[in-house]
């Protein structure tokens, strides 16, 4: 009778464990919660105000990924270098690809488009090294500032749940529906938001972070830097010249990057500097508060 029981609590304690996941920054976090609820536990890497092109994991979310069973990947830069370590010390964690089935972007340079021939001519060599950076730079990774490649994400994370967790395969159906619905949601009101705005709008960044958000809504950012590199005393001249055409208001940083030069232009300019990050954990409304903007609206 207690080889019984003992069977029975073994059997039990099994069944209602807690899936043990691992996600690169906190977006993701937001999704896996969104659709695992209570099942799972989630485990994040790249903790807030840090960069995810740098970042290195204390020795605690080590022991993190010695007990974890799925690690979802979304293709930062960090985990070029770490996914192979993390793979190495724990064999039987999976990697979920949470990028699979979206097709990626070119990381934007700043001045990618000549303003006239003579410029064109004047900064060839400078683009030339600018394009063969971006060659080495390759595709943007912030694929969650699209609502659409949100959907594929979350397909790719009930995917992932329900087969390690066939069990609860019902309950990850019905957060990940309320989650798509969120989604269709968010959709509904950036457009509502942006409606106001002519096709190729452009907006002004920082750092190249926006690019799926521009694709998805018709819009164009105009990057100040890439790769940590600010723009040189010309290029900023002409950024300051198209900034003033485009009629741009407000110019959009990240708290994990120095803000030094975007707050000259905007003194230049007299127009907001806005502090928003794409890592930001509230999704929806960090782009709907960017749509806001963007629009002129706040």
């Amino acid at each position: 009778m207690k080889k019984l029981t003992l069977i029975s609590l073994l059997s039990s304690t099994l069944l209602f464990a807690n899936i043990n996941a691992i996600v690169s920054i906190l977006p993701q976090k937001t999704f896996v919660e969104a659709i695992g609820g209570d099942k799972v536990n989630v485990a994040l890497m790249v903790l807030p105000g840090n960069s995810p092109h740098t970042y290195e994991p204390k020795p605690s979310q080590m022991k993190d990924v010695a007990g974890a069973e799925l690690y979802f990947a979304i293709g930062v830069e960090f985990e070029n270098v770490w996914l192979d370590k993390f793979k190495n010390l724990n064999k039987r964690m999976q990697v979920i690809k949470l990028s699979s089935g979206i097709e990626k972007l070119l990381m934007t340079a700043h001045h990618d488009e000549a303003h006239d021939d003579e410029a064109h001519d004047e900064h060839h060599d400078e683009h030339h090294e600018e394009e063969h950076a971006e060659e080495h730079q390759g595709n943007d990774p912030h694929i969650w500032t699209s609502p659409d490649n949100v959907k594929i994400i979350a397909g790719n994370i009930y995917e992932a749940l329900t087969k390690a967790d066939p069990a609860n395969e019902s309950y990850y159906k019905l957060n990940f529906q309320k989650f798509i619905s969120l989604i269709a949601e968010t959709d509904r009101k950036i457009k509502s938001i942006l409606s106001n705005r002519p096709k190729g709008t452009k907006f002004m960044v920082f750092h190249p972070s926006w690019g799926y958000f521009a694709q998805a809504y018709g819009l164009k950012q105009l990057p100040v830097e890439l790769e940590g590199k600010s723009p040189k005393p010309k290029e900023l001249i002409a950024l300051i010249k198209e900034a003033k055409e485009e009629q741009i208001s407000a110019i959009f940083t990240q708290p994990e990057f120095s803000d030094s030069i975007a707050k000259v232009m905007a003194n230049e300019l007299h127009i907001k500097v806005i502090k928003v990050s794409p890592l930001a954990p509230n999704w929806s409304e960090n782009l709907i508060n960017i749509a806001n903007a963007i629009a002129d609206k706040e």
